[in-house]
């Protein structure tokens, strides 16, 4: 199924305890992210994982369905079932960019490459090292504000935040 942008401003908001984050997307440059987040948030795949990594000066991550479950180890290594091809682009990693995550999968010990299907990052600072490494697929339209209070909460070893940020997604198109 391919979704029609033209005409279109789809919009995605996430609401979280901290606030409400708003992201536009560059269907133009990453069809295939944009379809395939939208279609998750549609379907309601979002709604009540976590943001289960938060790295100051870096970025705050979701998106997996692991991340529902209390034992914390497995947060960070679930998705929908399948990965997508990166779509690189000239889209920069700068505050507020929203990318898809790579999540490592078992295959003889060597690391896959392609996207994750469901995890997504939000950068909270510029990090133009991620650039046509990972694909950008929309940005912070509203609300790093609110970015900016999930990734100052106290948080594990593994960047997890001790205080789930359960999230709950809503599109508008």
């Amino acid at each position: 199924m391919v979704m029609q942008f033209e005409k279109k401003n789809p919009r995605a908001t996430i609401m979280t305890k901290f606030g409400e984050i708003t992201i536009r997307f560059y269907p133009e440059e990453a069809p295939r992210h944009v379809e395939n987040f939208l279609n998750l948030a549609k379907l309601g795949f979002y709604n009540g994982t976590t943001f289960h990594r938060v790295v100051p000066g870096f970025i705050i991550q979701g998106g997996d369905p692991l991340s529902k479950e209390p034992d914390r180890r497995l947060h960070g290594t679930g998705g929908p079932g399948y990965w997508l091809i990166p779509e690189p682009n000239d889209r920069p990693h700068k505050r507020g960019a929203v990318s898809m995550a790579k999540v490592p999968r078992e295959s003889n010990s060597t690391r896959d490459f392609n996207d994750s299907g469901s995890q997504f990052f939000i950068c909270v600072a510029d990090s133009s090292g991620l650039d046509r490494r990972y694909t950008v697929f929309g940005e912070v339209f509203r609300g790093m504000d609110v970015v900016d209070k999930i990734v100052a909460v106290p948080r594990d070893e593994f960047d997890n935040p001790l205080e789930p940020i359960v999230m709950q997604i809503t599109v508008k198109e």
